[in-house]
């Protein structure tokens, strides 16, 4: 009985993996989703109700592959031995680097997502899924930041700052998507120079200098 429920599962897995696997086919050779659910059942041999089985539609299958991104990522950083002692800046770093690897491996699968998502005022499903499971992984990171002092606490803009690396995260996504340097290496030098400035705006230093100097302008104004 055992046997036969394990068999059952590696048999749903594999039906999961292969849809996932053609419909970035699919995606790859027409530049948009399938026509119809039936069509694409009918194209790689499979009955309709076998893909309703695992996605409820083509959004659904989207959405997993750029969760997929994330949950691989996270997987690399926590099997090396050395990211638990990183800095909050180092393991942000980190987490960037081995996105655009992942994505790297994909690259022309993820320049049709990139593309759908330019208009940040129309999110895409998928592309609301992977911020969510970026979102999931950053806040640990930036509570951490803020018991060390990596990361200032400030009433109000804190609660904001996964916003701002959200919208890095859309910076970088849209430089690489547009990099035709060798090996993408002005990519890599986008990220660090972004992480650090963004570290200067969530960190205690040129921002704090700022407010402390807008509130002094405000009371010498009032005085």
């Amino acid at each position: 009985m055992e046997t036969a429920k394990k068999s059952s599962r590696k048999t749903k897995s594999t039906s999961a993996d292969n849809i996932l696997k053609s419909f970035r086919q699919s995606m790859l050779r027409e530049g948009k989703q399938p026509a119809s659910v039936y069509s694409f059942c009918e194209s790689i041999g499979i009955v309709e109700d076998e893909f309703y089985q695992h996605f409820g539609s083509f959004d659904a299958v989207e959405k997993e592959i750029w969760k997929g991104y994330v949950h691989t990522v996270v997987r690399s950083l926590e099997s090396d031995k050395g990211f638990a002692s990183f800095t909050v800046r180092e393991k942000i770093l980190a987490f960037y680097y081995t996105l655009l690897e992942v994505l790297r491996a994909d690259r022309s699968f993820a320049l049709i997502g990139i593309k759908e998502s330019r208009n940040p005022a129309l999110p895409t499903a998928f592309m609301k899924a992977f911020r969510q499971q970026f979102s999931n992984w950053l806040k640990p990171v930036l509570v951490e930041g803020r018991q060390n002092g990596e990361v200032a606490r400030r009433p109000y803009l804190d609660e904001r700052y996964d916003t701002l690396f959200w919208v890095h995260m859309m910076f970088i996504l849209q430089f690489w998507s547009r990099d035709d340097s060798a090996a993408f290496e002005q990519t890599d030098a986008a990220v660090e120079k972004s992480v650090n400035l963004a570290f200067d705006l969530v960190g205690k230093g040129v921002l704090d200098n700022a407010i402390d100097f807008g509130k002094f302008l405000y009371q010498h104004a009032k005085n």
